[in-house]
């Protein structure tokens, strides 16, 4: 049996795993990142920290479950690391895709014709720049693929592939190369930056580890998840964790820039082999578990587990609705000064009927999430795929289904992307083929819709009357837009 290495990066924690070409996840290693918020709005890991942690989980992977076949990487995205690739060690903090340090920058710069996103690694990097007092020629660029790789290869590797780059707002629709005119508009010295490459392809050895296995593919982390859960040729899933985050293959036809549509969502990259690109739409809800979270934290359940059951307990919310836009509305509206709130309480509304009301209205942004990718693509879903911890609320799953319309099938494995990143690792060293791929899917659970479509056309409709309540509530910050 071949089995690939997946090493999996996420926003707080790392995860290594070992994936057999039936799928199949095991040997899990896992351990929280630091991550820091020194001001409002800044958010920082350390580099050196996911490094060592990376290398360190991968070796009790491998002392555990035996040698590798390949070694797939997925991270998240936009993270970003400046280094002196000498001595190996950044010269700042990574900061993170969430990092909102650089919005005035991304604001001064649309008055210069250059439209960034704060969230994306171009700002970022000039920053981290800035902030180091070194020359930039001395320096390198990386997000948490490419450092990741350079590490296990111990520094031979320096590569991104371009499911990562396709969100750092340095490429142009080619993906040939980094678009010179945003690197001249930013001062971003080109030496600093790697090669770019294929999500799929041949990147070294990963010499740090024993046996030196070849590492085969390095991808995106909501990539990887759709790619986990057997989407290869169409389809699309939504990741519910935190926030929320749908893929849907859209085809093998770049975007005309790398622009957000008017429907809402983005054109990313899903994966790529041989030169040849397959591309996706992508949409984001801000706020989708941390509702739930938030729910605990407010003493209404002793853990998100009892969701489920004390939201199916109650018949209906008795007419309270949630708007979960505790940072804002991303796709489709992208009202950064949306903020959340309660509606139609009365005297009689219970904790059953709140948290019933939190479901339903983050089951309603995913529905606007299919709404938006379907438009933009000009294609109905036969079912959307789940993962992420949301996933497990059965209550949650079926009120998707209901208010979308859709099957909704669960992921026997909830954490897809570190099963994405394994099984493109093995396509990638040909111990798989992409039909394969598409034949492994067997979902944990499926959820098909129970309500009928004038009841459904009814909820949309409030809930559209909801959203138009939430929006605007800082009229300053819903003139911002990225």
């Amino acid at each position: 049996m071949v089995r690939a290495l997946a090493i999996d990066v996420g926003s707080s924690s790392l995860r290594t795993a070992l994936v057999d070409e039936a799928g199949l996840v095991t040997h899990v290693h896992q351990r929280p990142l630091t991550v820091h918020s020194p001001y409002p709005g800044e958010v920082e890991l350390d580099a050196t920290e996911i490094a060592t942690v990376a290398l360190d989980l991968a070796r009790a992977t491998l002392r555990d479950g035996g040698t590798c076949d390949a070694v797939g990487i997925t991270n998240q995205r936009a993270t970003t690391v400046v280094f002196d690739p000498t001595a190996s060690t950044p010269v700042g903090p990574a900061l993170s895709w969430q990092d909102l340090r650089t919005v005035l920058d991304c604001l001064t710069l649309q008055g210069e014709g250059l439209f960034l996103a704060p969230n994306q690694s171009a700002t970022k990097i000039k920053w981290l720049v800035d902030s180091s007092g070194r020359p930039a020629d001395d320096l390198r660029f990386a997000t948490l693929e490419t450092w990741i790789a350079w590490h296990l290869s111990q520094g031979e590797t320096f590569v991104s592939d371009r499911s990562n780059a396709s969100v750092s707002g340095l490429v142009d629709t080619t993906l040939e190369g980094w678009d010179e005119k945003v690197l001249t508009t930013l001062g971003i010295d080109a030496a600093m930056l790697p090669s770019l490459v294929d999500t799929m392809g041949s990147f070294g050895s990963a010499s740090a580890l024993e046996g030196s296995p070849p590492i085969t593919a390095l991808v995106g982390d909501q990539p990887a998840s759709l790619f986990g859960q057997s989407c290869v040729h169409s389809g699309a899933k939504i990741t519910f964790g935190t926030g929320a985050m749908l893929d849907m293959i859209h085809g093998m036809s770049g975007p005309p820039s790398m622009r957000r549509y008017e429907s809402g969502c983005y054109p990313t990259v899903l994966r790529s082999r041989n030169g040849n690109v397959t591309w996706g739409v992508e949409g984001i809800v801000f706020s989708a578990g941390s509702c739930v979270e938030w729910l605990c934290d407010l003493g209404l359940l002793n853990n998100v587990n009892e969701s489920d059951a004390l939201a199916a307990s109650v018949d209906s919310t008795d007419g309270v609705s949630f708007v979960p836009a505790f940072s804002g509305l991303g796709t489709p509206r992208w009202d950064f000064g949306a903020r959340g709130g309660f509606f139609g309480l009365t005297r009689g509304s219970t904790t059953a009927h709140l948290v019933r009301a939190v479901l339903e209205g983050v089951a309603q942004r995913g529905v606007d999430l299919l709404v938006a990718a379907e438009s933009e693509v000009g294609a109905r879903l036969g079912e959307v795929r789940l993962d992420g911890g949301m996933s497990v609320n059965r209550f949650f799953v079926q009120r998707l289904a209901d208010f979308s319309g859709h099957v909704v099938a669960v992921s026997s494995e909830r954490e897809a992307t570190t099963r994405g990143a394994g099984l493109m690792a093995l396509v990638s060293a040909r111990h798989l083929g992409l039909d394969d791929v598409e034949k492994l899917w067997s979902p944990g659970f499926v959820a098909s819709p129970s309500m009928d479509s004038s009841t459904r056309e009814h909820s949309r409709a409030n809930w559209l009357d909801m959203i138009e309540r939430a929006a605007g509530t800082i009229p300053e910050l819903s003139a911002v837009s990225f």
